[in-house]
């Protein structure tokens, strides 16, 4: 099965005075795992729908393999869909179910049962042909779906949450499955979630959206670990956001790099990461995981005194959550490594932030560059050490 390049140009979606879709671009490459993550209404399922033909872009184009395609009728597109409800026909057996699609393709009778056999192999349901939909599991009808939709040969599988209806289990399991079958057939998969760690875990690339835009476009890795702004930071997974002021880059710290120097109430830290010159009010970013707690007392960089509130025990981790002098509640993860977690609700602690964990999201501030532009405003521009501020719309 062949791949299938995308290409959406400044795609826009309108519903009288809604705007779903706000000009998104990107381009998704042949065999990519691809997913849209973000919250309800963001417009993840709306781009999904204009991909596959079910709603027409108000403006802009939609490129498969080099032709535009936005205009043309679902049927006129080398894409196939797989939805939440996977929509079999129950008086049909899973072999008639995956045939269902080829029947408007001339084929002899021996080919589409080579093909119904194909896909219901890479599917692993080979002796299954003869069951009902209700004789299957919730997995197996989700595979039942998959077949159905890859027997057609598809440049590219869209896929709208198709294990939302399923119990944490089974989903999880799938995940991995679902990864596993996309590499095997070598085709594009588009996939639409509202769910972070099936994004983190399956794909390639991902494109966090928010209110119609492309808030970040990255692998699970860099999406995670080096948000560009306080939404991202906050929807992938779980992130301690702090209210700071910056107080601009440090110097003769002993980090070997640039950082920004930080007040978190009377507290002063270093950040080695995110936006390093801002100035002014910031939000600060730091994972739960990257959380250290220290005796009371404990002295050193980037060390501010807390409290335990609560200590939650999670099975695989035990989440602590401690309020920092200055009045900000941490949640802080400890891996169950075999020992006993010692800190008990109201136990002082030192929490420590390392810089190289704590990020710097802009907040509005003011950057020294901005600052220092603007106060020599008739000075030519750094072109060369200027960097691009993070948008919401990625082209």
């Amino acid at each position: 099965m062949a791949g299938g390049h995308i290409s959406l140009v400044e795609l826009k979606k309108r519903f009288g005075a809604v705007t779903a879709v706000d000009g998104i671009s990107v381009e998704i490459e042949p065999g990519e795992f691809f997913s849209l993550l973000g919250p309800s209404g963001c417009g993840k399922t709306t781009t999904l729908r204009m991909v596959a033909g079910f709603e027409e872009p108000t403006s802009g184009a939609i490129f498969l393999d080099g032709s535009d395609v936005g205009r043309l009728p679902p049927n006129k597109r080398n894409v196939n869909t797989v939805f939440q409800n996977y929509a079999l026909f129950p008086f049909l057996n899973v072999a008639d179910n995956v045939r269902f699609g080829l029947r408007y393709q001339r084929l002899t009778k021996s080919e589409v049962n080579r093909k119904v056999g194909e896909a219901l192999d890479l599917v692993q349901l080979g002796s299954y042909q003869r069951r009902r939909p209700g004789q299957l599991s919730g997995g197996q009808q989700q595979r039942v779906a998959l077949a159905r939709a890859l027997v057609l040969n598809p440049a590219v599988l869209l896929l709208d949450e198709p294990l939302g209806a399923l119990d944490a289990k089974l989903r999880r399991a799938l995940q991995v499955e679902l990864k596993a079958l996309q590499e095997r057939v070598g085709i594009t998969f588009l996939y639409v979630t509202h769910d972070q760690e099936e994004a983190l875990t399956m794909s390639d690339r991902l494109a966090v959206m928010s209110n119609g835009c492309i808030a970040q476009l990255g692998s699970p890795r860099q999406v995670y670990e080096e948000p560009t702004d306080a939404f991202v930071a906050d929807f992938l997974g779980i992130s301690n956001l702090m209210e700071a002021v910056a107080l601009g880059p440090g110097g003769g710290d002993g980090l070997g790099g640039a950082s920004c120097r930080l007040k978190l109430g009377d507290f002063e830290l270093r950040a080695t990461c995110g936006a390093l010159d801002a100035l002014g009010d910031v939000k600060l970013a730091i994972r739960p995981e990257r959380v250290q707690l220290r005796p009371y007392g404990d002295t050193g960089l980037n060390r501010v005194p807390g409290m335990v509130e609560r200590v939650v025990f999670l099975g695989s981790a035990s989440q602590v959550l401690a309020r920092l002098a200055p009045g900000a509640t941490l949640h802080c993860l400890l891996h169950n490594d075999g020992e006993p977690v010692t800190w008990r609700q109201g136990d002082p602690v030192s929490v420590e932030l390392p810089p190289d964990a704590l990020r710097v999201l802009p907040n509005g501030s003011a950057t020294v560059k901005e600052i220092r532009e603007e106060t020599l405003g008739d000075e030519p521009p750094d072109l060369a050490g200027s960097a691009p501020q993070p948008s919401g719309r990625l082209t």
